[in-house]
């Protein structure tokens, strides 16, 4: 059996007025580099007034230097950093960290340890004896037993203390709930799939929150002894500001995870803590007990950071579909519903690019009915962080009066969805070009173009119009994030230096095989070998006469079609060997695409398909399967795994090699290959080109 090699590693130290203890903890990185394996030193500073950029410049050209311009806080810090490591484990460092030999090799060991997703070290104070740093999950019981034991007597009994004390538990090994966040090694797999840290907590919690967070998605936090690591510290316990930040944030992360009510409690429960101390220990000693019962008292939704508003924006998207009815596996809907994970998140569904018209549209009936059901739903709390809103729109496109007036009511209804849930100056996001005269005089911090499709190559839309939003969008955004190279590269002159290439993701856990007897009934009832396809039946993209002559030339086999149908599906369905099983939820989706023998991709030869980039392609190579596909431009990036045609005969005859000989490589192979595209890393590479400005040397 082959052992998978295993990520690189990325060392990422997080500084804000770190001079006087940076230069020591980047020598104690030597020992690391004498144990063999490669890394990356990243140092982030959070805009130090001190000489700390200078001490790091100083230790050389081996140390990356990421100056973020503001002091957003350690969170801001660790996702700056986590977004310059791509592809890495990554160990997060405080400043007055210094490593003993052997820690870091000790740490991996630990994270290989399957279902691993952080590994923390022994921490020894700068005196050399035991720091407590393993904790059990944060409860209102818990709290309350704090309170009147006191932390370390609470801590011996584990309904009552979060601390654990007990000697014995830092001599071996064990899987705390969370850790004290002074140095902590995550694994890529893990990054990926809880996305970056949330950087609302600002200085304290936001390790607290994110280890519970890994938790909640299956993975373990390991507490290793044989790594050890000293910690200078202390900075809290001196510093009223700092010790009245904790205690709020701990009321904060109580609400986030479970609700406003039960925060209550939490709040009450923290207060009596601070409340006795003030009380017993004094004028000088009790102050800081006594500003943090002030702060419990009127405390803000959030922190402020010095120095400013809070620096963590929420995000507006103006996606291409509805939530209610397309598929949300489309691209903006996935990378909003990961950044929702550190980021508010309004998603505004598809205000359209025509109105449904007989003799142009298909289904027009039903297409106006669904969006009215939608439009009643107007806001609707989705996730914890993510809204969605369905605006009334008025569908006049066709003039610049109409469109105006269209915008202006949009606009009006967004702005109070956004009052209301407190989005202030969001980064908004848009995906459809219709958009573009809503968007134009509202406050925001930065505007994001997400160049997914060309829009009007659109059949139904006025192709005019679209063009001049698409170029008003192309020359007036901050940033155009392309899905298709192929397109970047044609709009470069427009685009510049603000075009990025932000490739799709996928669900790599969501798309994990079924096994035939978990799959659903009326997929097992289609008889073998199945040619499948699930996604939107749309007559604009899909190729209808190539799926019949597919259906006529393999009478052997079964076409398995699952999705919404907007083409002419009774052409289809006719043949006794063509199933369409109808729309199904995206939470099945992956069990219908476990019993597919061949997975197609029949596109129809177009402006809209040329410069595509189909989700649902990565989606059947993280199911293993074989894939035949018509051409497009985006292909020649998947050269090896996806066999092409560019005519009838050879699609059908691709097929047959596909049923025959299975796909070009392994299933094991292909899902391999998307091991560095979850979501959650593109939703980090979008939040870090909206939000991070960078000086990297």
């Amino acid at each position: 059996m082959t052992v998978p090699e295993r990520p690189p590693l990325a060392i990422v130290i997080v500084t804000y007025q770190s001079g006087q203890v940076i230069e020591e903890c980047l020598r104690s990185l030597d020992a690391v580099l004498r144990e063999g394996d490669p890394f990356r030193i990243i140092v982030v500073d959070n805009d130090s007034p001190d000489d700390t950029v200078e001490r790091v410049l100083a230790a050389g050209p081996h140390v990356e230097l990421i100056r973020t311009g503001r002091n957003g806080g350690f969170s801001a810090g660790v996702n700056a950093g986590i977004a310059a490591a791509s592809g890495c484990d990554v160990l997060v460092l405080n400043a007055d960290i210094r490593l003993r030999p052997g820690s870091v090799r000790r740490l991996r060991e630990a994270l290989a340890v399957p279902g691993t997703g952080i590994a923390v070290p022994r921490l020894l104070g700068a005196d050399g004896e035991l720091q407590l740093s393993q904790r059990r999950r944060p409860t209102v019981l818990r709290a309350v037993g704090e309170a009147l034991l006191g932390g370390l007597r609470a801590g011996r009994h584990a309904p009552l203390g979060e601390l654990v004390v007990d000697p014995r538990e830092y001599e071996r090994p064990g899987t705390p709930d969370w850790a004290t966040g002074a140095a902590w090694l995550i694994s890529r797999a893990c990054l990926d799939a809880a996305g970056p840290l949330d950087e609302r907590y600002f200085l304290y919690s936001e390790e607290t929150e994110y280890m519970l967070r890994i938790r909640d998605l299956g993975f373990t936090v390991r507490y290793e002894p044989e790594a050890v690591v000293v910690h200078l510290g202390g900075e809290q316990a001196n510093s009223s500001p700092l010790w009245t930040l904790a205690a709020a944030n701990r009321v904060r992360l109580h609400r986030q995870r479970y609700g406003r009510p039960r925060a209550v409690l939490m709040r009450l429960a923290v207060a009596l803590n601070e409340a006795l101390r003030a009380v017993t220990r004094g004028r000088r000693a009790g102050e800081r007990h006594r500003a943090a019962l002030r702060e419990l008292a009127t405390m803000a939704e959030w922190p402020t950071p010095p120095g400013g508003p809070l620096s963590p924006p929420a995000y507006v998207c103006f996606a291409a579909q509805d939530w209610w009815y397309h598929n949300r596996a489309h691209s903006d809907f996935q990378l909003m519903r990961h950044l929702a994970g550190s980021r508010k998140v309004l998603i505004v569904n598809s205000i359209g690019m025509r109105m449904p018209l007989p003799g142009r549209s298909t289904f027009v009936l039903r297409r106006i009915a669904r969006k009215l059901r939608s439009v009643a739903k107007f806001v609707r709390r989705v996730e914890p962080d993510l809204w969605v809103m369905s605006p009334l729109p008025l569908p006049l496109y066709g003039s610049r009066l109409g469109r105006g007036l269209n915008a202006w009511l949009v606009r009006t209804q967004v702005r109070a969805v956004c009052r209301a849930l407190g989005l202030k100056v969001p980064v908004i996001v848009v995906t459809i070009p219709t958009a573009w005269d809503v968007v134009r005089p509202m406050r925001r911090r930065a505007l994001i173009f997400n160049r997914s499709d060309r829009h009007s190559a659109f059949p139904e839309s006025d192709t005019d119009t679209i063009e001049t939003l698409e170029r008003d969008l192309l020359e007036r955004a901050d940033h155009v994030v392309y899905a298709s190279r192929g397109l970047m590269a044609e709009e470069r002159p427009i685009a510049g230096t603000r075009a990025r290439f932000l490739d799709h993701g996928v669900d790599l856990e969501h798309f994990s095989r079924v096994p035939a007897d978990r799959q659903p009934a009326d997929l097992r009832a289609v008889p073998g070998p199945r040619i499948g396809f699930f996604g939107a039946l749309d007559d604009f993209v899909v190729d209808f006469d190539l799926l019949e002559q597919v259906a006529i030339g393999l009478p052997e086999a079964s076409l398995v079609l699952v999705g919404d149908a907007n083409g002419q599906i009774e052409r289809l369905t006719k043949h006794p060997n063509v199933h369409w099983l109808g729309l199904r939820p995206y939470s099945v989706i992956p069990a219908y695409g476990s019993g597919f023998d061949v997975a197609i991709m029949p596109w129809l030869d177009n402006e809209w398909i040329k410069h595509a980039n189909p989700i649902k392609l990565k989606e059947f190579l993280a199911l293993g399967l074989p894939v035949v596909s018509t051409e497009f431009d985006e292909l020649a990036h998947y050269a090896g795994r996806v066999r092409t045609a560019t005519t009838p005969e050879q699609f059908i005859e691709a097929i047959r090699v596909c049923l025959a000989e299975g796909g070009p490589q392994s299933p094991e192979t292909l899902r391999g290959s998307l091991a560095d595209a979850s979501w959650s890393a593109r939703a980090a590479d979008l939040m870090a080109l909206a939000e991070q400005p960078s000086d990297v040397r």
